[in-house]
């Protein structure tokens, strides 16, 4: 079974159900999808005025939650999957300990995420969707993550350049999607939230949200 972490807004809890929804409706493997609870992991880091999100920390949390064990996907929940996420999990892991998309973003805008300062930084976007191999990883103890920098955790500054490998990049496609995107990611900010939700491609995280609904709603009735 797949584990695959998601990062986890009280703000934006239809997020989260809407990636799970479409995660598994396209997976042709087993998964194993958990949130990353703020409230539930037992963390406290000094507040930082430009973390956007909830999970901005807890994401480097999940090698500790698998005890360094196997692999694991982490995610930030403004996305919404088209391709069979267990792809991932088939990559060569043997010369990397964890591999992402390697974007080189610019961002063009001053706020993000209904209002949340902008900021830019090398190897942005990088960390929202990171394939681990957890038994390589074991620097980021809940200590370190409590308490390092946001550069050394987000610019992965304690592991060598060389075991960053790469993930193709249609698994993570900002703003954006074409006839090869397997996942878009809402980086600007997503449709459920109300200043965004013309997104240029909104219609399809609506879509996706819409079949969940509709399907939450049939099972309840079929349990009548």
């Amino acid at each position: 079974m797949h584990r695959i972490f998601i990062g986890y807004d009280t703000r934006q809890d239809i997020s989260y159900h809407v990636l799970k929804y479409s995660l598994e409706k396209h997976s042709s493997e087993e998964l194993d999808i958990r949130p990353l609870v703020l409230k539930e992991l037992d963390f406290h880091r000094d507040y930082d005025p430009l973390a956007s999100t909830e999970f901005t920390y807890t994401r480097f949390l999940v090698p500790s939650l698998c005890d360094y064990e196997g692999t694991a996907l982490f995610m930030d929940s403004d996305m919404l999957c088209f391709g069979d996420i267990s792809e991932i999990f088939h990559l060569d892991m043997s010369d990397y300990w964890l591999r992402v998309v390697k974007h080189d973003h610019r961002p063009t805008t001053k706020v993000k995420m209904d209002g949340v300062p902008q900021t830019a930084y090398p190897r942005q976007n990088w960390s929202s969707f990171m394939f681990f191999d957890c038994c390589r990883l074991t620097m980021w103890t809940r200590g370190n993550v409590s308490e390092k920098p946001p550069k050394w955790l987000h610019r992965f500054e304690p592991v060598p350049d060389e075991c960053i490998g790469d993930i193709p990049r249609q698994w993570n496609v900002l703003d954006r999607k074409n006839e090869d995107t397997k996942l878009i990611h809402y980086t600007e900010g997503g449709p459920w939230l109300e200043n965004y939700k013309d997104h240029a491609y909104g219609d399809l995280w609506f879509e996706c949200r819409d079949q969940m609904l509709a399907l939450q709603r049939a099972s309840a009735s079929g349990m009548k």
